[in-house]
């Protein structure tokens, strides 16, 4: 649909954090490549970018049918009281524990920021049946997503992807790297760990250990191609009349240190980063 949409209006598109969700579709990523490189081949100006991680970060409502949660959650709270409507809700939510970002298994639903209950922050679904005294079950872990969307909802860490579709999207030519992320204050709430991660979990894990890329490729991957979709002409690259944009790390140790239960955590092996020629992290400092 994304290249239908930008081959009719002749722009620029971007897969953006492309990946496969849910397990019956693991391994389709072949697929999906396939679709850009036959589109590239016939001129649509195509490309993709990706976040390397097996899961994702998402409201707990995309386990919900979309039109439970029209008009908010007070229509929602309405429609669940209604056992016709919460019948069918609950069916299509277990539908998508099944095959969607569930991953068919309700300890791939891991919970990040709770507001009504911080001690579920980290906790599975499967803990959290588990902890009321129900079998960690289908039915049962429906009822408890219809129950944490009835409290106001939350976020929720999917564990539903497979690292080999990460590693092959990855090692695309026309994918880029990118967080999905946000600024976050060390230790506020309950995090994905590509907040702090993501670049140097690539440079480490998928360069330096498993070799899925080489350096340079990987490097291309987070400066230049993200920059020349972006317009960006002054950046991206290193040369003279650009803007001064350098991190300068230590390719042995460079590496994610935060993990999917401790995710406030800085990398480590980055000695400086400056910005517009001014530096902004100088040996462990802020400045």
């Amino acid at each position: 649909e994304a290249i239908q949409i930008g081959a009719e209006a002749d722009i620029p598109i971007v897969l953006t954090h492309h990946k496969v969700i849910g397990k019956p579709m693991w391994g389709s990523s072949d697929k999906s490549l396939a679709l850009i490189d036959s589109a590239r081949a016939v001129g649509i100006d195509v490309m993709a970018d990706q976040y390397p991680y097996p899961a994702s970060y998402t409201g707990i409502g995309i386990l919900i049918p979309s039109w439970a949660r029209a008009g908010g959650n007070g229509k929602f709270i309405q429609r669940v009281q209604d056992p016709i409507l919460r019948d069918s809700i609950h069916k299509q939510i277990v539908f998508n524990i099944l095959n969607d970002r569930g991953g068919d298994d309700l300890d791939r639903i891991q919970f990040a920021r709770v507001r009504w209950d911080t001690t579920l922050q980290g906790k599975t679904l499967k803990y959290w049946c588990e902890r009321e005294g129900l079998e960690p079950n289908l039915k049962n872990g429906a009822d408890m997503i219809i129950r944490a969307q009835v409290n106001g909802g939350c976020t929720c860490i999917f564990h539903a992807m497979h690292v080999d579709d990460v590693a092959n999207i990855m090692q695309h030519p026309h994918t880029a790297i990118a967080t999905d992320g946000r600024l976050t204050k060390l230790g506020e709430n309950f995090v994905h760990p590509r907040n702090y991660g993501t670049f140097p979990r690539v440079l480490g894990q998928y360069v330096r250990e498993e070799k899925v890329l080489e350096l340079h490729e990987a490097i291309r991957k987070m400066t230049s191609l993200p920059a020349y979709r972006m317009g960006l002409k002054d950046r991206g690259i290193l040369k003279v009349g650009n803007k001064a944009d350098i991190v300068i790390f230590d390719q042995n140790e460079i590496g994610e240190v935060g993990t999917f239960l401790e995710p406030h955590a800085y990398p480590k092996g980055i000695d400086y980063v400056i910005v517009n020629g001014k530096p902004a992290f100088d040996k462990g400092t802020f400045n």
